[in-house]
């Protein structure tokens, strides 16, 4: 799939898909869902239409499912007042984007050196990390749920080498989050863009650097053609939670079938989502490197200490905003903590034991 084809059609205003219409003639509901991503739009788009349609199906109609990829009813980072306001009644997108509402929204996608998918997957259903959601959410008029999740990703696209900590200094780069503000404790200037942006502001020069998923995400954001240094790992979002944010009133409203038809099919796409991008990260790493010239770098320790350190003081900020703030990022770093004890016992320990009797 070429970027041009599946960018295309996000540019066209009011080009909503409606999604299911009854078989037969009975009552429906309108939902209107917004999106952060743009139509078509591998790795992120796509799983958010189909979040979108699987509700419609399994509704059989009730739910009258219209879709607006961003820039097709309001701008991707609009997204969240059109929901609280009414406007519409749901947006799929990254919560951490909404930081400058209240920094508490950003560990409901992810934190540096925060939680891996799993991890953050146990603590928002069994640690008390969705209770802490709902009661952030509700603030706001919104009811939220996990609806996706792309794994730990890869630290970034730069058009130079990253040596040291100096290297960074003055360094434009696209980055939203809290690793944007970890970005500018040393030195360099976050840039927040929607993802339909980024690929033109790489190729002007506007910005010298971006993050974006991973190899399968990446592939066809082209940002090859703009920077060839492609990092490892990202300590910005090791395991990034995408979320169905829902008016919280309308939700209420809806017969409680409803209700459990929407929360089970935000759980199936969170487990399709990252099951997609597992499956497609490794075969599109190898394209990027044998057919386009990609540069696979890893961070030093020295650059990944300097991560560490201003992301001690970045959160620090963060959780001292207000009490929620600060019950939210003590349970994050609480759960980061104890689920991760397991995490260095089981996967990790496992997969190093692994790749050494099999020569990786």
């Amino acid at each position: 799939m070429e970027r041009r084809t599946f960018l295309k059609s996000a540019a066209l205003a009011g080009a909503a898909t409606t999604l299911a219409a009854p078989a037969v003639a009975q009552s429906t509901t309108e939902m209107v869902i917004v999106s952060t991503w743009p139509r078509d739009f591998p790795g992120l788009g796509l799983p958010a239409q189909r979040l979108a349609a699987r509700i419609a199906e399994l509704t059989d109609g009730r739910l009258d499912v219209q879709y607006y990829a961003a820039g097709e009813r309001v701008g991707a980072f609009d997204a969240f007042d059109e929901v609280a306001s009414g406007n519409a009644q749901a947006y799929i997108g990254a919560d951490y984007y909404w930081k400058g509402k209240h920094p508490g929204w950003v560990p409901f996608t992810a934190i540096p050196f925060g939680m891996t998918s799993t991890e953050i997957d146990a603590w928002t259903k069994f640690g008390g990390g969705q209770e802490l959601w709902d009661e952030l959410a509700d603030q706001f008029g919104l009811q939220n749920f996990a609806a996706g999740n792309t794994g730990v990703q890869m630290g970034g696209w730069f058009n130079k080498e990253i040596n040291s900590p100096d290297d960074l200094k003055g360094l434009k780069m696209r980055i939203p989050g809290l690793g944007g503000d970890v970005m500018a404790k040393l030195g360099a200037s976050p840039v927040s863009l929607p993802g339909g942006q980024i690929y033109e502001n790489l190729v002007s020069g506007a910005i010298d650097a971006t993050e974006w998923v991973g190899p399968y995400n990446d592939y066809f954001m082209k940002f090859y053609e703009a920077a060839k240094y492609y990092y490892w790992p990202g300590m910005h979002e090791p395991g990034s939670m995408l979320a169905m944010g829902l008016n919280k009133s309308w939700f209420n409203s809806l017969p409680k079938t409803e209700q459990e038809i929407i929360k089970a099919a935000c759980t199936e796409e969170n487990n399709l989502t990252l099951s997609e991008t597992n499956a497609n990260n490794g075969a599109y790493l190898n394209r990027l490197i044998n057919d386009h010239g990609v540069e696979l770098r890893e961070f030093n320790d020295d650059v990944y200490d300097a991560f560490g350190s201003a992301s001690a003081e970045v959160i620090e900020e963060a959780r001292d905003y207000d009490d929620l703030s600060k019950r939210i990022y003590d349970s994050v770093l609480e759960k980061r903590d104890e689920i991760g004890a397991w995490t260095a016992l089981s996967d990790m320990a496992y997969v190093q034991k692994r790749n050494r009797v099999i020569g990786r």
